[in-house]
């Protein structure tokens, strides 16, 4: 029994570190899309005021979710921590291991969540960057139909 058991530990402090290092790897993709932001924000500020007001909210709305992704993560680690200490007590309890196997299996799952999510903001930032280059696009249109319009209306005065 105290083999199996320290078996099923090993196999715990596995799955932690590779819950730890997909961790890592989703704040580093949380970090990334900050930097994206940083850089939709350099390009909004650029262009003109029509285009501020989407974009600011474009990225207050990412903000807000990065903001709640990283509390997230702060709170996976915090489990992940606690689940270290708890495998460093647990050697004689097989009860304790069936609820760290569970608390891991929640965790993965919250981890794909997050990485759900960030796959998410991605795609809805590429969509602003989209919709941002069409608009951009159709003001360069309206600014050739005015000013054919002046000419026009000179033409007829």
């Amino acid at each position: 029994e105290r083999d199996m058991d320290r078996k099923k530990i090993e196999e715990l402090m596995e799955e932690n570190m590779t819950l730890e290092m997909a961790q890592k790897q989703s704040m580093d993709e949380s970090l990334h899309l900050g930097w994206e932001l940083e850089q939709i924000n350099r390009t909004t500020e650029i262009s003109e005021v029509p285009q501020k007001s989407l974009g600011h909210e474009v990225n207050e709305l990412t903000s807000s979710r990065l903001l709640k992704l990283e509390m997230e993560n702060q709170s996976l680690l915090k489990t992940v921590e606690e689940l270290q200490s708890a495998v460093g007590s647990v050697e004689g309890s097989s009860s304790r291991i069936g609820k760290m196997e569970k608390e891991n299996q929640r965790l993965s799952k919250k981890l794909e969540e997050l990485e759900n999510e960030i796959s998410q903001e991605k795609q809805s930032l590429q969509n602003s960057q989209n919709l941002s280059k069409d608009l951009m696009k159709e003001k360069a249109q309206l600014e050739k139909t005015l000013e054919a319009l002046r000419e026009n209306s000179e033409r007829q005065v």
